[in-house]
């Protein structure tokens, strides 16, 4: 059975990030350059990921509803901290990922629309769900990301967002009519086999903005509004939840702007909960190794459930893989395309 389409021709992570430590490449003639990836010859050869870590080598998600400042508020603190801001991912997270100079058709990317979610949420054609699935993947493929540099350079990281609150999204659209309860149960089975295998953030920071004050806000953007209560009680719930293997701090819009006070409520804590206290050098290079096949995670969120609104037909499949290759420079491997100007093919 073919599932949901997904096109993954993805480097290491570390390729999406915006501050990574130079790359050993070897290369051999004049062929393309290939970067050097960890593997089991660098950990038998000593090197280990703990001797990294310093006080900010964490991971820090910012949570919250919609238009309620998580991303100025996650800059600022990754600027005072040293730390590594990550954006909030849109649906063509995987185009930056492969650093493509102008982003693919939607058709390579999640078949979706989030202009057509805001517009038309209750779409006939399933692209409400669609989006969700697609966004959960772009989440948990930044995560990754996330992690491997972590582990990769010692270096902290602020996420707007993970995909451990990711479901507060499926749960707003569910009581809004937006989806079906069988999305939720797929939903549910493809999260439950997939985000086991990553650890908690650290840190989750909440940002707590009345559900009307979000209304308003995107309302005046021009976006569509089903952010409601149940929005922000679901956001609140996660983090109950949360607070069980993770630290939490939570704000309102006007605190989450006193940038000093809350790094100084970060340097408070103990951090002394959590997977995290568990992990070793053993145990990081297995999550190392893991984290940067990005084939393997996007692998886990496909499982054989037949579901109308992702589930894509062999012939449909076919035709789209070979419209992806036909697109200039999708046909051979990067440096093996002439049609993009590729000189000395030949020689490689």
């Amino acid at each position: 059975m073919a599932l949901r389409l997904f096109r993954l021709v993805v480097p290491s992570g570390a390729a999406a990030c915006k501050a990574v430590s130079p790359v050993a490449t070897a290369q051999i003639h004049t062929s393309a350059v290939r970067n050097l990836r960890y593997g089991w010859w660098a950990y038998a050869l000593g090197e280990r990921t703990t001797s990294r870590f310093k006080e900010n080598s964490k991971i820090i998600s910012i949570d919250g509803n919609l238009a309620c400042g998580k991303g100025a508020l996650a800059q600022k603190l990754a600027d005072k901290l040293g730390m590594l801001y990550m954006p909030e991912p849109d649906t063509h997270y995987v185009d930056k990922m492969t650093k493509e100079k102008v982003p693919l058709d939607k058709a390579f990317n999640g078949n979706c629309s989030l202009e057509k979610f805001y517009l038309e949420p209750k779409a006939s054609d399933g692209n409400s769900y669609r989006l969700q699935c697609w966004m959960y993947l772009m989440r948990l493929l930044q995560y990754s990301d996330a992690v491997e540099h972590l582990l990769s350079t010692g270096q902290g990281v602020i996420l707007e967002r993970s995909p451990f609150s990711d479901i507060v999204f499926l749960e707003a659209m569910f009581k809004e009519g937006f989806i079906r309860k069988q999305c939720v149960d797929h939903y549910n089975e493809v999260k439950g086999v997939s985000i086991c295998e990553f650890l908690p953030p650290h840190l989750v920071i909440y940002v707590d903005v009345p559900a009307e004050e979000v209304q308003k806000n995107l309302k005046a953007s021009g976006k569509v509004c089903y952010i409601k209560q149940v929005f922000s009680f679901s956001f609140k719930n996660l983090c109950l939840i949360f607070s069980e293997e993770a630290e939490v701090l939570a704000y309102n819009a006007t605190q989450a702007q006193d940038i000093e006070r809350v790094v100084e409520d970060i340097e408070y804590l103990k951090f002394e909960k959590g997977p995290w206290l568990e992990q070793d050098d053993v145990t990081f290079h297995h999550m190392r190794m893991f984290m940067e096949d990005k084939q393997r995670v996007a692998n886990m969120t496909c499982i054989p459930r037949y579901l109308p609104e992702v589930t894509v037909g062999a012939h449909e499949f076919d035709a789209a893989y070979y419209a992806f290759k036909s697109l200039p420079g999708k046909k051979y491997a990067e440096g093996y395309n002439e049609d993009v100007g590729d000189k000395g093919i030949w020689l490689k």
